[in-house]
């Protein structure tokens, strides 16, 4: 089968005839019709986010597929069904900390490298063998439109987080990251769950103008000015009344400070969801101060992806259109321009923004 391997960090990835994928126990193969290029890929690939990668690999963030073999454990799984394949594979032996892998990604700590050594290859292929338990079932509207249903990749993290701050209909969340790729699906999400208003900080007048044109008077755009107690009283004053819950979703790239200033605007008894890449390059640490959530009994909470049940979650609620991915702009290239859909995606990684890579079926 043809794929796209990482030989190196730094240089293009090179398209060619591998191994077809053969599944052990506990495994299926997929066709893979689509999968979503992240718009830091580039960074990834070129060494910069130093992820613990190992050339040659086939990467990939997980994908929209359909079964072509099925292994003796599965007991509703059938070859043809549509699936979405979640990169986010866990351990079987240790229920309570289970090591993690992202199936041709990244992985966590000497465990996840183990698994990342087994399950080593991704979705930029025609086929990829996933765990049996990583496989969910879609709508057959997926079908018609695999690359749009790719965005998965995306709204899974973004609905992870919000479970794990746990929002409840009618709160008031902060997105701190709201303009970027991510963070832009939060907002989405948490509207879908049922979220009375959204504060959205960022720089970019015109993107919050943009999320605020999608999402109404419910959205609360914020323009951040740099300086944080003038920026954390603008989010505060912005909100109306108490926020419930803040969500940062910024990248590697932004400052500890525009973390806290968001973080500190959440009210007493109020929850921080830690899922962005502040630090991950250096520089300042976050240092929320100690008094501060000690007095105001603020729960904080890092959370890196998702549980295996928020697949089954964002499913139903796309499936139901109450997450509705037409407003999207999805652009897709076929296997061979893999490193042109790469180039395009670190152009391309605004609000609702995707750019899918669609393998040709043989």
């Amino acid at each position: 089968m043809r794929a796209a391997v990482l030989t190196g960090f730094g240089v293009p990835l090179a398209v060619r005839d591998v191994p077809e994928p053969r599944a052990g126990g506990g495994e299926v193969v997929v066709e893979v019709l689509a999968t979503c290029v992240a718009p830091y890929a580039g960074e990834v690939f070129g060494g910069t986010r130093n992820y613990p990668l190992v050339p040659p690999v086939v990467p990939g963030l997980g994908g929209v597929g359909r079964i072509i073999h099925v292994g003796p454990d599965a007991t509703r799984l059938r070859v043809g069904d549509l699936v979405w394949c979640d990169p986010t594979v866990r351990s079987r032996d240790d229920a309570l900390t289970p090591d993690i892998t992202l199936q041709g990604w990244s992985s966590r700590g000497e465990g996840g490298a183990r698994l990342a050594e087994y399950l080593h290859d991704g979705s930029y292929a025609e086929r990829m063998r996933v765990p049996t338990e990583n496989v969910f079932p879609l709508p057959p509207a997926a079908g018609d439109d695999p690359a749009r249903w790719a965005a998965l990749s995306v709204h899974a993290i973004s609905y992870g987080g919000l479970l794990a701050g746990g929002l409840a209909a009618g709160e008031t969340l902060l997105v701190s990251g709201a303009t970027g790729n991510l963070g832009s699906s939060a907002v989405a999400v948490a509207f879908a769950m049922g979220a009375g208003r959204v504060v959205a900080p960022g720089r970019n007048k015109a993107v919050l103008g943009l999320l605020a044109d999608r999402f109404g008077p419910r959205l609360r755009p914020v323009p951040l000015t740099g300086d944080e107690a003038v920026d954390r009283a603008a989010m505060s004053a912005a909100a109306g009344g108490a926020i419930d819950m803040v969500i940062d979703l910024l990248p590697p790239s932004a400052p500890a400070s525009v973390a806290r200033a968001a973080a500190m605007t959440v009210r007493e008894f109020g929850r921080v969801v830690l899922m962005g890449g502040v630090g991950m390059l250096g520089g300042d640490d976050l240092a929320l101060p100690y008094p501060w959530i000690m007095r105001n009994s603020i729960t904080v909470r890092g959370q890196w992806m998702y549980p295996r049940a928020a697949n089954a979650g964002i499913i139903r609620l796309l499936a139901s259109g109450i997450l509705d991915l037409a407003p999207e702009r999805v652009r897709s290239f076929g296997l061979d321009a893999v490193n042109t859909a790469i180039a395009y995606a670190a152009e391309h990684s605004g609000p609702f923004d995707r750019t899918a890579l669609t393998p040709p079926a043989s």
